[in-house]
Order: structure tokens, then C-alpha cells, then sequence
């Protein structure tokens, strides 16, 4: 029974919940800020919103509570609105400083309703113990000698006033003619600067305002400097100087003004550690402004230690230290630069000391909101940087590390932006943000502007010719941005800190200029042999405008060939050269300085291409023959059409045989001795897998894995294409290796099975890839037939087997079945006129004539041209006659023929199958080099391995589509004519023949 109604209590309070729960909306709530609420109001943090005071009452200065108003003291106050306020009588209007009574106030009220008392006079509300005063005191401090006060800022107690008012005026009074200025007092007939300006200037915003900050400290800076070579006043000058971008001007007595006066001033004072800049008491904030002081500062003197990629830690990293100060002057603390000092966008620690490892190019940016820096740099912190190395005894020391403000003026110019650095003007302390000087009235107040070091970049500069890592001093780079403070909540300011190292690349681009002249005149000289060659198998002696055009092309040709070596054989060199090094020799071209390199690679992808374009037309524009030796077998009773009429004619000759081996034609033009598809995984596979790709970083570790929570270096372009131009290459050697050792030997040889295959069809190929030049394949059968049945097939080739039939070759007693043949002119007019009879038709004179009488032209022509061709290989022709002879060396290197066909046509042996020249097949360097610089220019492109492996792939599946748009042309131009079968054929023309007896391949 109880069980039941504690349930029944339970259903009953849940119930009570889900009707008191609201809908989803009514868990929204406004956003108010303590600074939107009116004075009536304060902001309750209960409620996160602003909420009325009582009555007499008003926001308190930090607005999260109420006080009572001028005239009222408080009776009761819990916070908050917790607050009861009971008016004063008139008699006694004050209030006591803590609010809590009402007090006579003989020296008058201040706005808060509370007394108030002159200078050097200290407010007294109650007696020695404790009890409160009906009238309040303002008791006179004791100015005179021996006592020597005057009260302190809160006006509460008597102190020793400031020393200069006593060595002055001996007393604690600056009366005149004596100056008073931020607090000190100073004689008026002692020697003094000039009177300060207390302006600073925000170009980039193009205000000047006076700054508060300034204003009150300024002078007095400068006069205690001088006259009493006060550190700490030296200091906050310099660092006033600082805020001011450090900028001079002859005519100006600004903050810098001042700092020069003095320090021209103080010569008699003696340097600091021997550096003629550093003067005693004061900071060093110059090097100097004469011309080309710069470059002697960054590139006289060798950093006195040096750097390695592997070794021990101080060897690897770079240990800055920096001597921190306040604006006022006073030192803070020794600190190093790890944990993000100077890096303004947040991250892990080990990502942000990544920076200083050495050899490891670092960036990072980010935008960070106006809000949050004024909140973490209320104060700004000033450093003089410095680079810690030990001598050879181990001591420490320090190396100071100029400064190169890019917003920095001389004389109303910013020298610091150019890249002339003999005009550069180097300096020494800087800041990460000032929210001090842009405060023009009360320092208490928001700044009006604040100034930010947007991007600090530091360069490290090896010696060249140097074998153990020997740096230059170091550069720090800032370029500071002011910020016009409107609404801090909604504006933002992007911000970047980087590490670049870098050395001469003079000699690199010399030796770059070197090869480049050297390989493109040889590349010249190779284009005209070329030119000649192609001259001598065209036929033609002149030179005409095809000639020059046929020259450019081969010249770009080899030109790719040319920018692709040097291209790769960079790559290779810095990937090779830089990872693997320990004692620092060499370092990465800045990605400013890989411009050259990536125009080289474009170069060579745009020439390579037209190279290409080149060889796709080439093989459109092959004339190619078949030529078929089977004879007819008997006689066959034929009607005679239109005559009624039977007659004995020779049996025909099977077709089939002709068109399997052009569809086998067909299929060998694509035919590569790399697979194209495993070519582009593998390498994507040892890029993103195995982890190849993070060799391709800027920074010293030749490791292919990297932790999750290490930095990760910006990519170097140069590197990448090194990287994957290198697996590209050595992934295609293995293929081909394989290929040709393995593949070809034991499994498949696709190029001598179609030599075989036209023997064993009894179909010669006759190929002319350029008007008096081309290839033979003699496939003459030496059984004499080969349309028959399989037993005879059988017989034949056994007989072959066991020697006991003649052998293939052209020559009696040879195995030669493929040959170079360049023929003579009459054989190509010969060749030319019986081919007219097939090309005349396509004029405007087919559309006069039947399909009927264009299939018996095409019949003919065929037959004459088979007839012919078979003729000529047999010697009929005397006056077109060949001879056979073998290539000298030099030919063969050279890719030209010395001996011109004159009387006889001339068949070279060719035992290298070099018909593959008009196949793919015979073209694997140029499609391989093509695919590399597709991928590569995709990569550079994009910085995607990934995207590149894609698109590459798509590029290679598109090169063989062209063969099939090829084929679509020639199929519907041969259904225009009629045609079923005919000549020449390009050798992308067979795919109709492919498509149409496709069956015959099994026979295979």
C-alpha cells in the first residue's frame, strides 16, 4: 500500500515537471552587455540582464551593483539592489569615503558626493581611534626640510615626496620658475631638451592624436634621461620611441626626436659590450642610419655556431632569449621564446615550439578578434631579442637580433619596404601590441587606436659555400597595422607569425641558365637533324614554310625534353640534397624563388603537349595497306549480271583474314609497356599510404610518418614534383623491366604475335608513315596458303616446327620479316595514281554516281593495289625495284637515312620491330613524360596527390577515346561511300572493323 503511493506520488510529480517543462524556444534568452545598461540600472549576474536600482540610487563604476546617490548614505546594501539610502541632513551634505555616513565637508564636495582637499593636504574623516568626525580634516602635509612630504595619489597619508622636487627647490613645492612636468621637478635654467611633441602618428589610419600617455610622461622621460641619466626614464623613452615606429625626422621632436638628442648628447657616457649603438643608461634602439650599415649588420659576420638537421638539441634548435620590459622602464624578466611569445595565434605547445627547430620552415595565421586583445594586452611588453649560442669553452653569450619595422619612417619615407637593403634602416626593441599610446585623454579610459604586429616573419640566411650549417645573424620582420577601435565585440584582425630560411640562389640559377643554354642548343642542333631526316623521307629538298613548321614542332619536342631534365633533375637534387644531409649545406628555394622552376614545368607540360598532339595526328595520317597472297583456290560457276549468262570465274578469296589481322591492328595501337591504371595507384599508393609525401615538406625530417600532434611544415613545390617525379620514374622502369624480361618472355608478346599472326594469315602489312618512307611486315606464309582447315593448319605449322619447310623471311634462307623501307619516287607516283581512283570519288562527282559502281572503283583499286604491292615485293617491276641491305650504325643512332632512293627503293632490316614508331607501343618515353608533367601540374595546381592521380587516369582513358572518335569519323564516312572494304586506312580506322567482327578475335 505505501509502495503504491510513493508510485503514485512519483507519476504525479513527473506530471507536474512535463507541465512546467517550456517548449524548445523558451530556452533562448537575450544577450546584454554591463556596459548597454543605463545608469539607473546595473547588470545582475544572476540573471545575466539588466535590472532597475532603487530609489536614490545609481550604477556603480563597475556596473554590476547600485550606490547611493550624491547627498545619501547607505543604511543597508546585501549587493546588488539589496541597497536602502537615507538622504543626509543639510547640515552635514557629505558622505564619507565608504559611503556608509554623513560628514561636513569644509573644502567642498567632488561629483561623487564625498569631501575633498587641495593639493599636499591628506583627507581625515576619523580620529586616531576610530571615531567618526562631524567634520572632516584636510590636514597640510609637511613640505619643509626634514620632513619632506606631501601626500600620496589616493590623498590619504603623508610620504616623501619625489626627490627632484627636493634637490630643486628643497622642499616638496615646484613652484616657479622651476618646471613640473609628470611628476618630477626640474631646474629652468638648466640645460633641457626640447619641449616634447606628445603626438603619435597612425599612417596607415592618417591620424595624429595626442596621446595621454605621452603627454603626462614624455617630458619628464626625457629630462630625467638627460639630466639624470635615470635608467628607468631612458627606458620609457625608448620605448615611447617604439610605440612611434621608431621613426625619425630631422625636423620633428617627437619621442624618437628626444632619444636622439640625448643619445648624440651622451657620447661622453662610454658604449655598452663595445657596440657603438648601445650607449651607457640608455636602450639600444638603432644601428645606425648610414647608408648600407644593413647589409655590413646581416651579412659581414657569421653567427658564431653552427646548425645541423641531426644532432644534438642545441644543435637543432634556435634558442632566442628576450630581455622584456614594461612601458615604463622597468625590466621584467629574461624570457625564451618557446610557449608562444611572440605567436599571437593560440595552439598546443609542441606546434608552436616547432618554430624554432631549425630547418623546419614555419607559418601560422589566424584571425583573432579585437576584443580579446585588448583584454590579454592591456599593458604592452616590449622585447629586445637576442640569439644564445656557447663559445668554445661553453660559455653562454648572446647575439643581438636586429629588427626590420616595415612601418617604420625616415624622414616622412618608408625605407624599410623596399628591397634595396643598403637603404634599410635596422632597429632593436619592439612590441606585439600597443593599446597605450592610442588613449588620448584619460588613461583609464578604452584607446581610441591600438597598434598590432600583424605579421612577424623571421629569416634565417645560410652561408653559401659553407659546410657545417653556418648562418648569418638573424632578421626579424614586423609589419604592424593600427586598428581604429569602433566596436571591439565585432572586429577582428588577421595576424601571421613565420620562420623562413633561405641562402643564395644565384649560383642555382646560374648553373639552371648554364644547362638550359647548353641542352636547348643541343636540343637545336638534334630538331635539325630530325628536320633533315623527315626532309629526306618526305622526298622534298627545298625548304618551305612546311619545313620551318615542321622544325618548330620537333623543336618543342625536345625543348619539353630539355625544361623536363632540368625540372626533374632540380627536383631530385634539392629532395636528395636537403633531407639528407646532417651538417647543413644547402636550403630550400623560398616559394618566392620556385616561380622560375614552376614556369620551367609549365613550359615543359605546354610543349609536351603539342609534341603529343603531334604524334595522335601523326597516326591519322599513316597510309597503310594489307596486302593478302592467298590465290583463289579452283573455279566457281558466277552469273553474269544483265547478261543471263553463266560463266567459270576464279573462286573468290576470303576477306575474313584481312580484316582479323586489321582489327589485331587495331588492337596493338594502344598497346603501352606500362600499365597505365597500376602506374597512377602505385604511386598515389606510396604518395598518401606508405607516406612519401611528407618528404615533401619544409622542414629537416626525412621521416615518411608524422604524429598527429607534431607541426606540419607548408609543402615546398619543388619537393613535390621531386617526390613524385621520382616515384613516377622508378615505378615506370619496374614496369618496363617486368614487362620486357617477364611479361614479354613468358606470358604475352603482343608485337611479335602480330608479326607471327600475319605469316600464319599470309598478310603482308605495307605501312607509309611519311610520303617516300614506312615499315614492311612480310607475312607471306611460306606453305604458300592459309585459308584452310585446321588439320592442314596443323600440318603447316609442324612442318615449320621440324625445319622442314623454307624459312619466313624475305630473303631466301632468313628470318627478316619486318624492315625500314624507303622507296623511290616513281614507286610513289605509281602508288599515288592507282590511288586516285579511290580518292577521286570523294569529290563533288560522287554524288553523280551509283553505290553500286563506287563498290565495284572500290573493288577494283583494291585489287590493283594488292596486285601491285604483292608485284613489287616480288621484283616484277624492274624500274620500281628494291634492294635489302642493313642500316649503319650511325643511321640507326641518328634515326635518318644517309642513302637517297634514286633508281631502287631500299629495304632496311630491321630486326627491333620499329613499325611500333607509329604506335603507342614505340612512344612510351613521350606519353610517360606527358602523363608525369599532367600529374605534376595538377599537383602544383591544386597541392592534391589525390585530385592529380584522378584527373591523370581520366587524361589516360581519354588519349585512348580519341582512337574510338577517330574510328566513329571514318565509319561514317565510309557508310557515306558505300564502302565495305578499301584502302588506305589510317590506323585508327580499324575500329569499325573491330566493332563489326569482333568475333573473328577468338580465332586467336
Amino acid at each position: 500500500m505505501a509502495a503504491g503511493g510513493r508510485g503514485a506520488a512519483a507519476a504525479a510529480l513527473l506530471m507536474a515537471v512535463s507541465v512546467a517543462l517550456p517548449p524548445a524556444r523558451a530556452f533562448s534568452v537575450p544577450l546584454q552587455r554591463p556596459a548597454a545598461c543605463a545608469t539607473d540600472r546595473y547588470f545582475d549576474s544572476s540573471r545575466l540582464a539588466c535590472a532597475p536600482c532603487g530609489a536614490h540610487q545609481r550604477q556603480s563604476a563597475g556596473g554590476s551593483s547600485c550606490v547611493c546617490e550624491p547627498g545619501y548614505r547607505m543604511v543597508s546594501s546585501n549587493g546588488g539592489f539589496s541597497v536602502t539610502c537615507e538622504k543626509c541632513p543639510e547640515n552635514m551634505s557629505g558622505v564619507t569615503q565608504d559611503g556608509w555616513n554623513c560628514i561636513t565637508c569644509p573644502k567642498g564636495l567632488t561629483l561623487e558626493g564625498k569631501c575633498k582637499c587641495p593639493n599636499n593636504e591628506i583627507l581625515v574623516e576619523r580620529s586616531i581611534d576610530g571615531i567618526l568626525l562631524n567634520e572632516a580634516l584636510c590636514i597640510h602635509c609637511n613640505g619643509s626640510e626634514q620632513s619632506f612630504s606631501a601626500s600620496d595619489a589616493s590623498g590619504s597619508r603623508c610620504v616623501r615626496c619625489e626627490k627632484t622636487f627636493i634637490h630643486v627647490s628643497k622642499s616638496c613645492d615646484c613652484s616657479s620658475p622651476n618646471i613640473l612636468t609628470g611628476g618630477l621637478c626640474f631646474f629652468a635654467q638648466e640645460s633641457l631638451p626640447p619641449k616634447g611633441v606628445a603626438t603619435v602618428r597612425f599612417a596607415q589610419l592618417g591620424i595624429t592624436l595626442t596621446s595621454a600617455w605621452f603627454l603626462k610622461n614624455l617630458q619628464s622621460s626625457a629630462f630625467a634621461c638627460w639630466l639624470y641619466s635615470n635608467v628607468t626614464a631612458c627606458q620609457a623613452l625608448g620605448n615611447m620611441c617604439v610605440m612611434n615606429m621608431n621613426s625619425l625626422s630631422s625636423s620633428s621632436t617627437d619621442a624618437c626626436g628626444l632619444f636622439q638628442y640625448i643619445f648624440i648628447g651622451t657620447a661622453r657616457l662610454g658604449i655598452i659590450h663595445s657596440i657603438a649603438y648601445w650607449r651607457h643608461n640608455l636602450p639600444w634602439l638603432y644601428y645606425g642610419d648610414q647608408p648600407g650599415l644593413a647589409s655590413q649588420v646581416l651579412e659581414k659576420n657569421h653567427f658564431p655556431t653552427t646548425f645541423s638537421f641531426k644532432g644534438r638539441d642545441k644543435d637543432v634548435k634556435l634558442q632566442f632569449i628576450a630581455a622584456s620590459f614594461d612601458a615604463a622602464g622597468n625590466f621584467l624578466k629574461w624570457q625564451s621564446l618557446e610557449g608562444g611569445i611572440l605567436q599571437l595565434c593560440p595552439d598546443t605547445e609542441t606546434k608552436l615550439d616547432a618554430a624554432y627547430t631549425f630547418g623546419t620552415t614555419y607559418q601560422q595565421s589566424c584571425k583573432i578578434s579585437v576584443s580579446k586583445i585588448l583584454l590579454d594586452f592591456a599593458n604592452p611588453i616590449f622585447y629586445d631579442l637576442f640569439l644564445e649560442y656557447n663559445d668554445d669553452n661553453g660559455q653562454q653569450h648572446l647575439w643581438a637580433v636586429p629588427v626590420l619595422n616595415l612601418n617604420l619612417q625616415y624622414n616622412e619615407k618608408f625605407v624599410n619596404q623596399g628591397t634595396n637593403m643598403n637603404n634599410w634602416l635596422l632597429t632593436r626593441r619592439f612590441f606585439l601590441v600597443d593599446t597605450l599610446s592610442g588613449k588620448e585623454t584619460d588613461l583609464g579610459k578604452p584607446p581610441r587606436v591600438i597598434r598590432i604586429a600583424t605579421e612577424i616573419a623571421i629569416s634565417i640566411r645560410l652561408v653559401s659555400h659553407m659546410q657545417r650549417g653556418t648562418i648569418y645573424p638573424p632578421l626579424i620582420s614586423i609589419a604592424y597595422t593600427d586598428v581604429l577601435v569602433q566596436n571591439p565585440e565585432i572586429q577582428s584582425v588577421m595576424v601571421s607569425f613565420s620562420v623562413n630560411y633561405e641562402m643564395d640562389q644565384s649560383e642555382a640559377r646560374i648553373q639552371t641558365d648554364v644547362a638550359l643554354g647548353v641542352l636547348g642548343g643541343l636540343a637545336v642542333l638534334w630538331s635539325l637533324l630530325k628536320t633533315a631526316g623527315w626532309k629526306r623521307r618526305t622526298g622534298s629538298s627545298i625548304i618551305d614554310l612546311q619545313t620551318v613548321f615542321k622544325f618548330l614542332l620537333f623543336y618543342a619536342g625536345d625543348l619539353a625534353n630539355v625544361f623536363f631534365i632540368i625540372t626533374v633533375g632540380t627536383g631530385i637534387y634539392w629532395l636528395v640534397f636537403f633531407k639528407a644531409q646532417q651538417f647543413v649545406s644547402v636550403l630550400l628555394p623560398l616559394p618566392s624563388q620556385e616561380e622560375d622552376f614552376v614556369t620551367y614545368v609549365a613550359c615543359a607540360f605546354s610543349l609536351k603537349a603539342l609534341q603529343f598532339l603531334q604524334l595522335l595526328i601523326s597516326q591519322l595520317t599513316v597510309d597503310i595497306f594489307f596486302i593478302d597472297w592467298e590465290r583463289p583456290k579452283g573455279k566457281v560457276l558466277k552469273a553474269v549480271e544483265g547478261e543471263g549468262v553463266i560463266k567459270s570465274a576464279a573462286a573468290p578469296v576470303s576477306i575474313w583474314r584481312t580484316y582479323f589481322i586489321a582489327n589485331e591492328w587495331n588492337e596493338i595501337q594502344t598497346v603501352r609497356k606500362i600499365n597505365p591504371l597500376f602506374q597512377v595507384l602505385a604511386v598515389l599508393f606510396f604518395l598518401e599510404v606508405v607516406g612519401f609525401s611528407n618528404l615533401a615538406l619544409m622542414d629537416a625530417s626525412s621521416s615518411l610518418t608524422r604524429s598527429s600532434e607534431s607541426y606540419v611544415a607548408p609543402w615546398s613545390r619543388i619537393l613535390r614534383f621531386g617526390v613524385s617525379v621520382a616515384l613516377w620514374i622508378a615505378i615506370a622502369i619496374l614496369q618496363v623491366i617486368f614487362f620486357s624480361v617477364f611479361y614479354e618472355r613468358f606470358v604475352e608478346d603482343k608485337i611479335s604475335q602480330f608479326v607471327d599472326l600475319c605469316c600464319v594469315s599470309n598478310i603482308s602489312v605495307f605501312l607509309l608513315s611519311h610520303n617516300c618512307f614506312g615499315y614492311y611486315i612480310h607475312g607471306r606464309s611460306v606453305h604458300g596458303h592459309a585459308d584452310t582447315n585446321m588439320e592442314e593448319m596443323n600440318m603447316n605449322l609442324k612442318r615449320e616446327a621440324e625445319n622442314l619447310c623454307s624459312q619466313r623471311g624475305l630473303l631466301p634462307n632468313t628470318d627478316g620479316q619486318t624492315f625500314q623501307i624507303s622507296i623511290s619516287r616513281k614507286m610513289r607516283l605509281h602508288y599515288d595514281w592507282i590511288h586516285e581512283t579511290l580518292t577521286r570519288k570523294r569529290g563533288p562527282a560522287r554524288l553523280l554516281e551509283s553505290s553500286a559502281n563506287t563498290f565495284e572503283q572500290s573493288t577494283r583499286a583494291y585489287n590493283t593495289m594488292n596486285k601491285f604491292l604483292g608485284s613489287f615485293i616480288d621484283h616484277v617491276h624492274k624500274e620500281m625495284d628494291y634492294i635489302v641491305k642493313d642500316k649503319l650504325l650511325l643511321e640507326r643512332i641518328l634515326g635518318m637515312e644517309f642513302m637517297e632512293p634514286i633508281e631502287k627503293s631500299i629495304f632496311y632490316n630491321d630486326e627491333g620491330h620499329s613499325f611500333i614508331d607509329v604506335l603507342y607501343y614505340g612512344n612510351e618515353t613521350t606519353l610517360l613524360i606527358f602523363d608525369i608533367l599532367f600529374f605534376s601540374v595538377v599537383d602544383l595546381a591544386s597541392q592534391s596527390f589525390v585530385l592529380a592521380a584522378i584527373l591523370t587516369y581520366l587524361q589516360q582513358e581519354k588519349e585512348k577515346g580519341m582512337s574510338d572518335i577517330g574510328n566513329n569519323e571514318e565509319e561514317k564516312m565510309r557508310k557515306d561511300d558505300g564502302e565495305r572494304k578499301g584502302f588506305p586506312l589510317s590506323p585508327l580506322s580499324f575500329g569499325a572493323y573491330s566493332r563489326g567482327y569482333e568475333m573473328t578475335s577468338d580465332v586467336k
